[in-house]
């Protein structure tokens, strides 16, 4: 079962209280107060792990909650801070408050950590109030409250190259002959039900991952189908190959539906930059013409037969350098400084 979206409860854990003591010692008439600190409660802190690919463990769990402070002690003695409490999450994790629906982060790159709720600052003791006009303070404080909140936790794939295409266009047909990913493929509509990943290698060390979701239909960024459920593991795809199998009845129809489907769900995500790929291409006669369509918008168009290994090499290629030209860009974004400030 893959499941790409979660909501559960996370309790931080609380301060412990400050400390009321004073020292008492033979040959000391005059202790002064050595009441300690609490301790700091744990936070719950969510992990990016590159080994998970769903959501899957936050469905038999629901409720977490990390260890809570000490409480100070005598002698100036500081409680012990809770233990934090690490969760494992997938790379590409959104984490939004499910009460707010505000935004709180992230988790893009291996080993990232994201603090969802912190701990409770410890009590100050008794130590912490002595003056000089009051000496023998008999005053602490009470651990602070750890946050408690119900966080959203949402999936999108992270992925190089994203295949778009009616269902049974041939992308994971594609995806299975350029990689090691097994997708299930089968001549009937919506063979694939949960979005797959696979990393192509090519010469040199090069490589990169291409992400394949269910089949996309009219009226998918209304809920027809699968392809709402899972547009969103497209998103951050930094190129995309529109798939039209080469012997459709009408490729523009097609290509011009799936480019409407995307437009219709995010103008973020059609103004991707894409490919057309014309799969299935063995199914054509042998004279049959080059197929093309009207794509102002694509920056190349590639006809290929993942069957019979024809065209793979320069589509795997083209998508490569443009994946890789958006990486640079991306990159020299970062490093670009900001304008200085002006009054």
């Amino acid at each position: 079962m893959f499941l790409d979206h979660a909501t559960i409860q996370v309790s931080a854990g609380d301060g412990g209280k400050g400390e009321v003591s004073f020292r008492r010692e033979t040959g000391v008439p005059h202790g002064g107060p050595n009441g300690g600190d609490g301790g700091k409660g744990g936070d719950v802190v969510l992990v990016a792990d590159p080994q998970l690919v769903t959501l899957m463990d936050f469905q038999y769990q629901r409720h977490y909650k990390a260890e809570r402070g000490d409480h100070g002690q005598g002698y100036d003695r500081t409680g012990h801070g809770g233990e934090s409490l690490y969760l494992k999450a997938p790379l590409g994790t959104v984490v939004t408050d499910a009460e707010t629906g505000d935004f709180i982060g992230e988790l893009l790159r291996a080993g990232e950590e994201l603090v969802v709720a912190r701990g409770g600052r410890g009590g100050r003791g008794n130590a912490f109030f002595a003056t000089a006009t009051n000496q023998a303070p008999r005053r602490a404080d009470p651990g602070q409250t750890g946050e408690e909140r119900r966080i959203s936790l949402e999936l999108k794939l992270i992925a190089d190259v994203g295949l778009v295409g009616e269902p049974n266009a041939g992308k994971s047909t594609f995806l299975a002959s350029v990689s090691a990913a097994t997708p299930k493929v089968a001549d009937y509509p919506f063979t694939t039900l949960t979005p797959n990943l696979g990393v192509v290698q090519l010469v040199g060390h090069r490589s990169f991952v291409i992400a394949d979701i269910p089949g996309i239909i009219e009226g998918a960024h209304e809920g027809k189908g699968l392809g709402l459920q899972f547009l969103r593991h497209i998103e951050r795809t930094r190129t995309l190959a529109v798939m039209v199998p080469a012997d459709a009845l009408d490729p523009q129809a097609e290509y011009d539906g799936l480019m409407a489907e995307l437009r219709l769900y995010s103008e973020e995500l059609a103004a991707k930059p894409h490919a057309v790929v014309f799969t299935k291409a063995d199914l054509l006669p042998p004279d049959w013409p080059d197929v093309t369509v009207d794509a102002p918008g694509a920056w190349a168009q590639f006809t290929i037969s993942s069957v019979a290994q024809r065209g793979l090499d320069a589509l795997l290629e083209g998508l490569w350098k443009h994946a890789a030209k958006v990486v640079e860009e991306e990159k020299a974004m970062e490093a670009e400084p900001e304008a200085p400030w002006t009054p």
